[in-house]
């Protein structure tokens, strides 16, 4: 026994002496240990045994704990515990290729997260796999990710209370617009009351059915001003350009209002008429060029459309000058492109064309009576791209057909219709309609269709209305939110306190001492004053005093969670759309109210529009504009309370500021945070080698000691001591430093430190 713990208790490297151990307990030692119990001469030999067995069962407990712990612990560890095991190995290039890549991950602060749940998915996939065996790199199966694991990215899919939150403020906001309209109607009306004539008496009793026409009493209050009212020069006058294409050039009477688009202007598109030739070129070329050859194929050909460079745009060294394209003409492949890539097809086609058959095609050839090439042009690639007949289209736009209207057909049409002078003199030659082009064709049908581009604006308004209404709402939202959001968080006036007393504090003695306020601008600038040493920011510094000193402070980033939404509000263009929204309900109550009465069955503008849509469209409008003006208030509001000029800083620029400091106060939290644990690890790792090169150097003492037991000299009686030293077991307890117990804290393994070789400890041994 005493050999067998001398050969166990001598190795350094715990995982030898449980080797050793367990070899002994398997070739027999655990059989006889309990018939060894009963000799009381080895009761020291295996209380030695015993204890050194436990004391190693307790490090590597330890040890285990200590590998969880560096599990659990985030970074810097971690990525030590990493960089050592690559380092100088073949995976270093790799292990360093990843991290590059994980660099260019997007910087954004909701995306970011799913990128690194769908790493961490593939990574756990790859070394954890599921059939508990090591993958087959070298077979093409993809990884299995279903990506269950990613969230949704919008902010608000993390808080379904505050999408409720949202609904129910949006509905609240709402109600407060109709009541606040409502109760400006009531002023009105009484107003109107009080200035009104009392009414005359009348005789009592209600009107009887049937009875003759009662004598016309006044007017009610608020009936009479909304009817004098003449809405129809007014609202023409008003009327908006729906897009630059409809540019209004002079006045016209309402019926027909034909200055909503503008004639084209340039000259036509190449090819737009056949037989057009361009104009003769006088300059000399460039480098010695010639003109190229010009080609005349027996059919009209299908356009190439590509942007074209001339030669003076070429410099010396330009491809395009050296090129010989002539090398490659052949019939073969002309007559090849014309079977092909003709622009009309032919029932029948003979390859031996004579001049005869080229003068007759140049008969049958069929010219603009009307429109002009480029309008002629523009209707033709229109009804090409939407293939429908000339009789469906109009069909579709006298119905209202809202299953088969589109925006993108009304917008095309919009854009592309000829004006109503020109659809006029095309339904003059109806009775030539088989004689004329496709385009005029097209004009003829559509110019039966009364007050045309009108009643195209308002089907194009109302198929665009929830559009702009979804567009502007949200943004109204996202700045009512805002502007309440700052003006209420304590937090964030805390915050605004402590800047503005340490603010003072650092400028004592200057021009910019005693301040009583700054402008919010200057919170982004915090991050510019550095610290003597240039290693923390002023920023930096409030965001640690706010952790530490005043905790309630670091609620404000969840108090402020509109800002960055009411920062991407332009104002400018909110309060346009608002006014164009107008502007197009007024222009289309006043086509409705000048339409004039038909007798088509077909024709449901005024019964679609006028009913169902014009109603509910100016009272979203209302809303709209109520909670505009109360989000413009609040506005203001904040410049009174803040101490800036509300018209000269946008909503833009205010909540842009709040915005880029909340994420920049956010930022300086979590540095402050990764510093705290880098100087917590730095401790612990420089405590822990501390530690084992005192145990290292207390173990070589005692190994010093056992052997030179002597110090004199006088080596006899060295085998008497050390035998002494083996019975008594005082060998076995100071070969090595005993693990603590009773609640002591426990050695910590160093991980960096690399173990000792088993052989060197079996040979050491």
């Amino acid at each position: 026994m005493q050999l067998i713990n001398a050969l166990v208790t001598s190795p350094d490297d715990l995982d030898f002496r449980i080797h050793l151990r367990n070899e002994f307990l398997r070739c027999g030692l655990k059989k006889i240990l309990p018939e060894l119990k009963e000799t009381e001469e080895l009761d020291i030999q295996l209380k030695v045994f015993n204890e050194n067995k436990e004391e190693d069962a307790i490090e590597l407990s330890h040890r285990f704990d200590d590998i969880r712990s560096e599990m659990e612990y985030p970074f810097s560890p971690v990525y030590h515990l990493l960089s050592n095991m690559v380092k100088d190995t073949g995976s270093e290039t790799y292990f360093l290729s990843i991290l590059q890549h994980l660099l260019l991950i997007r910087n954004d602060y909701y995306i970011r997260p799913q990128y690194y749940k769908i790493l961490e998915e593939c990574v756990s996939q790859v070394v954890l796999h599921r059939s508990g065996m090591d993958p087959d790199f070298g077979c093409s199966k993809r990884l299995d990710c279903s990506w269950p694991c990613v969230d949704a990215t919008s902010p608000n899919a993390h808080s379904p209370v505050g999408l409720q939150f949202d609904e129910e403020f949006g509905a609240r906001q709402e109600a407060q617009a109709d009541a606040q309209k409502k109760e400006e109607r009531i002023k009105e009306l009484e107003g109107q009351i009080q200035t009104s004539p009392p009414p005359r008496p009348r005789a009592a009793g209600p009107p009887m059915a049937g009875a003759p026409a009662p004598t016309p009493s006044p007017p009610l209050p608020g009936g009479g001003p909304p009817l004098p009212a003449p809405p129809g020069p007014r609202l023409h006058a008003a009327a908006p350009r729906r897009r630059p294409s409809q540019a209004g050039s002079s006045p016209s009477p309402p019926p027909p209002p034909p200055r909503l688009w503008t004639p084209p202007r340039g000259p036509p598109l190449p090819g737009s008429a056949p037989g057009r030739a361009p104009p003769p070129l006088v300059v000399k070329l460039p480098y010695g060029l010639e003109a190229k050859k010009t080609y005349k194929p027996e059919v009209v050909m299908k356009r190439v459309n590509w942007s074209k460079i001339v030669p003076q745009e070429m410099g010396e060294n330009c491809f395009w000058i050296k090129v010989k394209e002539e090398k490659f003409e052949n019939p073969d492949l002309f007559a090849q492109l014309s079977l092909t890539f003709s622009s009309r097809t032919k029932a029948k086609k003979d390859l031996d064309v004579t001049d005869d058959r080229m003068s007759q095609f140049k008969k049958k050839a069929k010219e603009l009576r009307v429109l002009d090439p480029k309008t002629a042009q523009n209707l033709s690639i229109f009804l090409g791209s939407f293939r429908l007949p000339y009789e469906e289209i109009r069909d579709i736009v006298l119905q209202v057909d809202e299953e088969r209207l589109s925006e993108s057909l009304i917008q095309n049409l919009i854009k592309n219709l000829p004006e109503q002078k020109q659809l006029s003199a095309l339904a003059e030659l109806k009775g030539e309609y088989e004689e004329l082009v496709e385009s005029e064709q097209f004009g003829i049908v559509m110019s039966s269709v009364k007050l045309l581009r009108p009643r195209l604006n308002g089907i194009l308004f109302k198929l665009t209305f929830e559009e702009q209404v979804n567009n502007i709402r949200p943004d109204i939202m996202s700045v009512t939110f805002a502007c309440e959001e700052v003006k209420k968080s304590e937090s964030f006036s805390k915050l605004l306190e402590l800047v503005l007393l340490v603010g003072n504090y650092m400028n004592a003695g200057s021009r910019n001492a005693q301040t009583f306020g700054f402008n919010i601008s200057f919170l982004c600038k915090l991050r510019d004053t550095k610290s003597v040493e240039h290693n923390i920011t002023l920023l930096h510094f409030l965001a640690e005093l706010c952790q530490e000193k005043h905790p309630e402070i670091m609620s404000f980033p969840d108090e402020l969670e509109h800002v960055e939404s009411a920062s991407r509000v332009p104002a400018e263009i909110l309060s346009s759309s608002l006014s164009n929204m107008e502007k197009q309900i007024q222009r289309l109550e006043s086509d409705i109210k000048n339409f004039p009465k038909t007798d088509d069955d077909q024709d449901k503008f005024v019964e679609k529009l006028s009913i169902s849509f014009v109603k509910h469209a100016r009272e979203q409008y209302e809303k709209l504009s109520t909670m505009h003006k109360n989000m413009q208030k609040l506005y203001e509001n904040m410049g009174s309370f803040y101490a800036f000029d509300p018209h000269t800083l946008s909503v833009e620029d205010f909540f842009g500021e709040l915005a880029n400091f909340r994420t920049l106060f956010m930022d300086a939290v979590k540095e402050n945070q990764k510093k705290r644990e880098m100087e917590e690890k730095i401790k612990r790792a420089k405590l822990a080698k501390e530690k084992a090169e005192r145990e290292k150097q207390e173990r070589q003492q005692k190994k010093k000691q056992l052997i030179d037991m002597n110090k004199e000299g006088d080596e006899t009686g060295v085998m008497d001591s050390l035998m002494e030293a083996l019975q008594s077991g005082a060998a076995f307890r100071d070969r090595r430093k005993r693990t603590p117990r009773n609640g002591k804290p426990r050695r910590t393994r160093p991980s960096p430190a690399p173990r000792p070789p088993r052989t060197a400890n079996l040979h050491g041994g």
